[in-house]
């Protein structure tokens, strides 16, 4: 597998790919936007720049009247939105998703989906594992199914979920 060009290890080490997990994997002791921070200050970046694009980012997920908060006072989904700006904080070449709705209620999905539905319209490349069959319908250029480990069936949407 390559990323990119690169070796999967090759890939983390330059951040060609970001992650966005099942649950949101915040740190409590951090406001929200210092944890969408957290990869810019890991490269290097100047406090100014980093709270710019931290700034920047909260606004695309909607969140920037949240910038000072901590994780627990958010919904679920709510971080879940901070966890996806933090994963596209470096401007990676592939965000992978895995399963970024399951830890939410279902009220809260859309919100999650919505982030993800921008990022695919601005251009962004992402790998999602998802049980959201409507939305990798509707959101991907190519499915995979997979069962046990394997790929049973693999093509369009339209040949995955018409066939």
């Amino acid at each position: 597998m390559r990323v990119a060009g690169h070796t999967p290890h090759e890939a983390r080490e330059q951040q060609l790919y970001g992650m966005a997990f099942q649950q949101a994997a915040l740190f409590d002791w951090r406001t929200v936007r210092r944890n969408v921070e957290l990869p810019l200050e890991l490269q290097g970046w100047d406090n100014a720049k980093r709270k710019a694009r931290a700034l920047e980012l909260l606004d695309m997920v909607q969140l920037a009247d949240f910038a000072e908060h901590r994780p627990w006072e958010l919904s679920g989904g709510m971080q879940q939105r901070v966890a996806i700006a933090r994963a596209i904080a470096m401007e990676p070449d592939v965000v992978l998703f895995d399963e970024p709705t399951s830890a939410l209620d279902p009220e809260l999905v859309g919100s999650v989906l919505g982030v993800m539905r921008e990022l695919r319209e601005s251009g962004m490349t992402m790998v999602v594992v998802s049980h959201e069959m409507r939305f990798a319908e509707e959101a991907a250029d190519r499915v995979l199914f997979m069962d046990e480990g394997l790929v049973v069936e693999e093509g369009s949407p339209e040949q995955v979920f018409r066939n």
